[in-house]
């Protein structure tokens, strides 16, 4: 996939994340579609095409999803426990992106299968310049399962 087809699925709910995470991804021209999911049960939606976005084309998952751990309605932890379960996600890459660096989380996410662990840095500057790497990783440098095989998976 190239990089000018790639979709992110953002799941943040601080909305100075939010912005921050947008403006690092779109300054390196990463992907030419970001979705914001607020909270974990909108993201679950998004992914499994449910409710407001029953529509959405089947062969438009994202090419990774960046999720918080600490969201309200459904926490980051239960999202990933979801998307890893399902035999049409779990090959979407899931970046927990989060402030908690506790040890029980970590553990737990990669034993759900998440693919990295990041603690968010307290500096804008930092924050902003670690997004920026992660999509450049995730986006351009990493091979991603192509979207026809993610079916074949299921």
């Amino acid at each position: 996939m190239h990089k000018s087809e790639a979709e992110i699925l953002l799941v943040e709910d601080n909305p100075a994340d939010i912005e921050l995470s947008l403006h690092a991804l779109r300054s390196e021209n990463l992907c030419n579609h970001i979705h914001v999911a607020r909270d974990g049960e909108e993201a679950l939606d998004y992914v499994f095409r449910r409710a407001a976005y029953s529509t959405r084309p089947e062969e438009c998952n994202p090419t990774i999803i960046l999720l918080d751990l600490k969201l309200p309605k459904v926490d980051g932890m239960e999202v990933l426990r979801q998307v890893k379960a399902n035999v049409s996600t779990r090959m979407i890459p899931v970046v927990i992106l989060t402030s908690s660096s506790e040890e029980r989380d970590v553990c737990e996410s990669y034993r759900l299968g998440v693919n990295s662990y990041i603690q968010k840095p307290v500096d804008f500057t930092q924050f902003r310049e670690t997004v920026k790497h992660l999509g450049l990783y995730w986006l351009v440098v990493n091979h991603a399962v192509p979207a026809h095989a993610q079916t074949k998976a299921a």
